[in-house]
């Protein structure tokens, strides 16, 4: 395997299917929390209608709010804001639904009659279910198995001292199948989603952006360019064949003209793609504050994302353009960063503020799929979100 591979397949195992779809992720949140909630609705109503022996109450409620607590962990880490979902939170995550597990079991310490009552079994193949979308593989199959290990262990123990119809090993068993196959059916959607997605990028880079971007500016220099020979060049050779001689005011306003338009070519040839996403869209390449060109330094992904934002929000009706403004810097040459991610060498800090004529609500309703995207690929992003401003920061590392 060449260095190249062995890169793209750490990063295929450690990028997640929210990394790479944060959209689809946010759409696929509603599942998550309707496991999460019809699980616990599950345990509280086992808990209390549907028990082998009587058990420990204290235990059975221990049960149900360890797994409130387990949802809890996943509905806010799972959030589009808080993008990505860390990896301490799937720990705690698949921790409560082992320690829920144990209390279940121990909880209704006794011989197993029913195995429709046994719902901790299920809810842990669930659990990791809710998290397929947010973590990477290998953490999926680590935890699943952790879980999986619990099950059987705990019903294996209850099993074999209250035997009952089936041998201690088979109730293991049985208890741990649903974990291993849905962990497995995880683990197999989150392998697969990266490895496409990955596959996708490549061949969309193969086409480049670069290409795509210098097509565009070549466009938009080419009707810049035309603008000014209608505007400029055209009239003054008109006028000039109605003179009977030429002057030295002729003369002048033709070394005027000229200068300009080697002004503009100069112009043209420094754009960067971010000038030219600003100035399509209504805004001003003077708006931007990027004298090292740094903005440059984003990767195709990146500036992908950055791009699609600035789309929409210049071209959003609430949005006024002439009123953006981007600044760009080198981290060491701003505040020291706030943040682990804003630190060490070769960092660089952006600036974006808007002028939106919007109430703070219809910001979030506008805005917050994109900040969603962006929040995923710049884990640092701070958003603030005033009445009539949004004001954006995020760092990333140079590339």
């Amino acid at each position: 395997m060449s260095r190249v591979d062995d890169v793209r397949a750490r990063t295929r195992g450690s990028r997640t299917a929210q990394q790479y779809d944060p959209l689809g992720a946010m759409g696929s949140r509603p599942l998550a929390i309707v496991l999460g909630a019809g699980g616990v609705a599950w345990a509280l109503l086992v808990s209390v209608f549907d028990r082998d022996v009587p058990g420990s109450p204290t235990l059975s409620a221990l049960t149900v709010l360890l797994l409130a607590a387990s949802g809890a962990v996943v509905f806010v880490a799972s959030s589009p804001f808080r993008a990505p979902f860390p990896r301490w939170a799937f720990v705690l995550h698949v921790v409560l639904l082992a320690a829920a597990t144990v209390a279940s079991v121990a909880a209704q310490w006794g011989p197993d009659r029913s195995a429709l009552n046994d719902f901790m079994s299920l809810l842990t193949a669930t659990g990791i279910v809710m998290a397929a979308p947010y973590r990477p593989w290998r953490d999926l199959a680590v935890g699943g198995v952790v879980l999986a290990v619990v099950d059987a262990g705990a019903w294996g123990a209850a099993a074999t001292v209250f035997p009952y119809g089936v041998p201690a090993s088979v109730a293991a068993f049985l208890a741990a199948a649903p974990t291993l196959v849905l962990t497995t059916a995880s683990v197999v959607f989150a392998a697969t989603f990266a490895g496409l997605a990955e596959r996708v990028q490549i061949r969309a880079g193969s086409y480049s952006v670069a290409r795509a971007e210098r097509d565009g500016i070549a466009a938009s220099v080419q009707h810049d360019r035309s603008v000014v020979l209608a505007r400029d060049v055209a009239p003054f050779f008109a006028e000039l064949r109605t003179r009977a001689a030429i002057t030295d005011a002729d003369r002048a306003r033709a070394r005027a003209i000229a200068d300009g338009i080697r002004r503009a070519m100069v112009a043209d040839a420094d754009r960067t793609w971010f000038e030219h996403a600003v100035v399509v869209d209504g805004g001003t390449a003077s708006a931007i504050d990027d004298p090292d060109g740094l903005i440059a330094t984003l990767d195709a992904d990146q500036r992908t994302v950055v791009r699609t934002f600035l789309r929409a929000a210049l071209r959003a009706a609430t949005v006024d353009p002439a009123g953006f403004r981007a600044r760009v810097r080198r981290s060491a040459d701003d505040d020291p960063p706030t943040t682990p991610s804003a630190t060490g060498a070769g960092t660089v800090s952006v600036a974006l503020d808007l002028a939106v004529d919007d109430s703070d609500v219809g910001i979030h309703r506008t805005f917050d799929p994109y900040l969603a995207v962006l929040r995923v690929t710049f884990p640092d992003l701070d958003v603030a979100v005033r009445p009539s401003s949004l004001a954006l920061r995020f760092s990333y590392d140079q590339h």
